[in-house]
């Protein structure tokens, strides 16, 4: 974890690209922060004022002292309003525009460094990392105020009695050594801490996404085995963190009393020579009561910007993670064209080492259809995603209509490309709403002439018909109503280019028969290219292209491959034997 410096560094940062869009806010909180500790510092002149008019029986005592109380109250009671709500506006505004900033990132980045880290884990970075940055944030705005009000007491104080000041003022700064080093333990508790929270909260959601999986093989109590150890993990990181901070009240607790014990000792002596009269002290010891809630509340505020800051280092690590995948600063838009699409030795590997293609060449012609085919890890379904450029390739070239595109614009090839896979998860919407992504600003009308052709029918028999919301992953309809629904959202982006990734697999045959019948429309015209296990499914393609080891070994015709008796009539051959 970075130390003190690093901590000025990431306040400076955070300031500089966060906070500072809200400076009039800023100012105005700091006056009324002054204006809080100003009213805070004038109790104990008020309370030595009185103590002084009662010894001297002095009739204003009944209505000057309780009026300027009541004054001097309500000013306070205003100015801490002002600053309480202006302080979370600018708070929460910067931590809405961390999230954004993060997000814009993740959404941003290749699919390498999604698949890194579980979701759970990195919608924690928006949540637990959030809360305590936000905690942080308040905590050193009334830290100020405190710092303010310490200053306004002590100057009270002085002017209250200076000898007796003295006394406190040798003691309190003791509590700055405890105080730094149990906040550098609090910040790297703090770190581990939200990384076990983002493991359990991974955990959780991969066991309760699993449900079926784990009852049907009967795993209850191997889950409860994770489960445990993880929450015990959690438990660990947390008393880890909660031991630095109850220290904290007890050694500022200790300090302050044995403050307050030397005070009244040194008052009692002095008093007994007859130096000193009751309201110079009754005023100072209620000034030292009144100073120990700040002076508490900066020891233990500490903590909390520690935690803050744990949380921001990680959030800004995000942030600053390198894009593999970006547009170059010259980046020009992809050319129109028919959609010819051509891999030049094209080689790559994942960032955790896997394998993924070495040498692959091949040319997708303009209005065919090319299969991939070829064993499981052979490199179809990544030839796929580097042609989006949702990863970058490592070597060779991949051109559309004679641009390589890796320098084109991301926003102009991948509107150029429509992608349908396997698992046609939807968002949370409505079947409108998730069809209309295919192309932003499409009317009512073609977003329904677009479930028309991807013979998606049943929408009309639903109760809300394209304003029914289809749950969370779209599990509210079946896998060939949602096929037919990505289907209709790729139709609607009339691309150049159709990248199908075994789209009809998980159906029954009657969802499939639909679904296939959508698909021979959307390829019409189009260049097409589809990953396929089931051999059965690419009888009808323009080329066959034979994978193996991310790498070409055959291609041509159904006909041609068959009668070669090549890898691909293997590949047939034991398929047939499976099925």
């Amino acid at each position: 974890m970075m130390e003190t410096g690093s901590s000025i560094a990431l306040a400076r940062r955070l300031w500089r690209q966060h906070v500072s869009a809200y400076r009039g806010r800023v100012a105005l909180i700091i006056v009324a922060t002054l204006i809080m500790s100003g009213t805070t510092a004038l109790y104990p002149a008020l309370i030595d004022r009185a103590f002084t008019m009662f010894a001297r029986r002095d009739p204003r005592i009944l209505y000057q002292v309780p009026l300027i109380v009541l004054a001097v109250t309500l000013v306070k009671a205003l100015a801490q309003y002002a600053q309480t709500l202006l302080t979370q506006q600018v708070v929460l505004g910067t931590i809405r525009r961390l999230q954004v900033s993060m997000f814009d990132h993740l959404t941003g980045a290749e699919l390498a460094r999604i698949d890194r880290e579980a979701p759970a884990a990195l919608a924690a970075r928006f949540t637990t990392d959030a809360t305590v940055i936000r905690e942080a944030m308040s905590r050193a705005v009334n830290g100020i105020a405190d710092f303010f009000t310490l200053i306004g007491l002590v100057g009270t104080m002085l002017w209250i009695d200076w000898e007796l000041s003295l006394i406190a003022a040798l003691l309190y700064p003791l509590a700055g050594l405890p105080i730094q080093k149990i906040g550098r333990r609090i910040r790297r508790a703090s770190g581990g801490m939200q990384e076990r929270m983002g493991e359990t909260a991974a955990l959780l959601n991969e066991s309760f996404a699993q449900a079926r999986t784990v009852r049907a093989y009967g795993l209850e109590e191997d889950e409860r085995r994770r489960a445990e150890r993880a929450f015990e993990h959690l438990y660990r990181a947390l008393m880890r963190m909660i031991r630095g901070r109850a220290a904290l009240d007890p050694v500022l607790e200790v300090l302050g009393g044995l403050a307050i014990a030397l005070v009244i000792g040194f008052a009692g002596w002095r008093h007994a020579a007859g130096a000193s009269g009751i309201g110079n002290f009754t005023g100072f010891v209620a000034a030292l009561l009144i100073a120990s809630r700040p002076l508490r509340a900066l020891g233990t505020m500490n903590a909390a910007v520690q935690e803050g800051m744990a949380g921001l280092e990680r959030v800004f690590h995000v942030i600053d993670e390198p894009s593999v995948v970006a547009d170059r600063p010259d980046a020009v838009e992809l050319p129109p064209g028919p959609g010819r699409v051509e891999f030049r030795h094209v080689g790559f590997a994942y960032p955790d080492g896997r394998p993924g293609l070495r040498d692959l060449s091949f040319v997708a012609e303009p209005g065919r259809t090319l299969a991939l085919v070829g064993a499981s890890g052979a490199g179809k379904s990544t030839a796929l995603a580097l042609l989006p450029r949702l990863y970058e390739a490592d070597r060779g070239a991949i051109l559309i209509d004679g641009a390589d595109i890796s320098a084109v614009s991301l926003d102009s090839l991948r509107g150029a490309i429509a992608y349908v896979g396997q698992d046609a998860l939807l968002f949370d919407d409505t079947i409108a709403a998730n069809i209309a992504m295919g192309r932003r600003g499409a009317s009512i009308d073609e977003i329904r002439a677009a479930a028309e052709a991807a013979a998606a029918g049943f929408i009309a028999d639903l109760p809300e018909g394209f304003e029914t919301r289809v749950g969370v992953n779209g599990q509210r309809l079946s896998g060939g109503q949602r096929q037919r629904v990505a289907l209709a959202r790729a139709l609607l982006r009339d691309p150049r280019i159709l990248l199908l990734d075994e789209a009809t697999s998980a159906l029954d045959a009657e969802s499939e028969a639909a679904v296939q019948q959508a698909l021979a429309r959307l390829r019409r015209g189009r260049t097409t290219i589809v990953v396929a296990h089931r051999l059965a499914t690419v009888r009808d393609a323009d080329r066959i292209v034979v994978m193996a080891d991310g790498a070409v070994v055959e291609s041509g015709t159904h006909e041609d491959l068959i009668a070669g008796d090549g890898a691909f009539a293997r590949l047939v051959r034991a398929q047939a034997l499976a099925g």
